[in-house]
């Protein structure tokens, strides 16, 4: 499902000389620097501030987005993330008191946020929203929101699993108090039917991750889709499956390369492709636009990056994107 307002948001980048110089990513980790990132360059600085955890590939992907974008314009970008939500909202306090250009922010918890960001507002700083709390984002005077509506993809995805075939389905949340995920889950939930059921594990350890699913499989032989939220829960997902000796197939949100082979290989059904990339990249465009000609986009909309879906009959036009970090 394509928005219009990405198509301009494309638009208004075509118009952008420097975007022609793009350079490979090399898609390494997102972590806490704990506001010790190296200094910026540029006239423009960007604090990107996100709650992805160490090691979390989307949150590399989404890094190497906002990385690429300041050098092809000349934008300082400095990225910082923290998965407490407290210790996010002071990153963002620390921004302000830098005095930043502006702030990207996802919110899985908005209103752990909602002083934080309304202070950068009251500073002079302009904000947008990344990836999650998009309902917030107005609300808490950020001029824009990019990322995916969570419930629409979570319909969607559940209607292509019961086009699948399949009849009860396992909804794993990988992040306790994430809003977005359990708007995927209650999203499927309407796209599937009524026969969902949700697990939280932790994704911090994907051991248990591996157990948890293995032993809701072997209890409940009827489960025959299990529907992951995270690239690399997808990946624990399916070795549960095979240690369960269970016949339920695994579709999964987000891409990266190991993804990629288990779709090749049939091992997943398909992808929730919301092109991280591009919630990393976008946004710095949008400040430096409104920093040299106050232009905005979406209109008080969201800028929509996804759904987009990855199984086998495109993953081969999309695998070499996510070998190099890009999906």
């Amino acid at each position: 499902m394509k928005s219009r307002l990405v198509i301009r948001a494309g638009a208004a980048l075509a118009g952008v000389a420097l975007l022609a110089a793009c350079s490979g990513p090399t898609g390494t980790s997102a972590q806490n620097t704990g506001g010790n990132a190296p200094a910026a360059s540029g006239d423009l600085k960007v604090a990107v501030i996100t709650h992805g955890t160490a090691g979390d590939a989307f949150w590399s992907v989404v890094k190497v987005g906002a990385e690429d974008a300041g050098k092809q314009l000349g934008v300082g970008v400095t990225y910082n993330s923290d998965g407490d939500p407290g210790a996010q909202a002071k990153l963002i306090d620390n921004a302000v008191s830098q005095k930043v250009g502006g702030i990207v922010v996802s919110m899985a918890n908005p209103d752990a946020l909602k002083t934080s960001i309304e202070n950068a507002v009251k500073a002079g700083i302009p904000v947008i929203t990344i990836n999650s709390g998009g309902a917030k984002s107005a609300e808490f005077g950020a001029m824009a929101h990019v990322g995916q509506e969570e419930s629409i993809a979570g319909e969607e995805a559940g209607k292509k699993l019961k086009a699948a075939g399949k009849t009860k389905l396992l909804c794993v949340i990988h992040e306790a108090g994430n809003s977005g995920l359990n708007q995927r889950c209650d999203g499927a939930r309407t796209g599937f039917g009524a026969a969902v059921e949700n697990l939280q594990v932790d994704i911090s350890n994907p051991t248990d991750i591996e157990a948890r699913i293995k032993a809701k499989l072997q209890s409940d032989s009827a489960v025959d889709g299990v529907l992951a939220l995270n690239p690399q829960v997808a990946v624990n997902a399916a070795s549960a499956i095979k240690g369960a000796s269970s016949k339920a197939q695994v579709a999964t949100f987000d891409l990266n390369a190991d993804v990629v082979n288990s779709i090749k290989s049939g091992e997943v059904l398909f992808a929730v492709d919301q092109q991280q990339y591009q919630q990393g990249y976008l946004p710095v465009v949008m400040l430096k636009l409104f920093k040299d000609n106050a232009n905005t986009l979406g209109g008080g909309k969201p800028v929509l990056t996804g759904p987009g879906f990855v199984d086998k009959s495109n993953v081969d036009k999309v695998a070499e994107y996510a070998k190099n970090g890009k999906r």
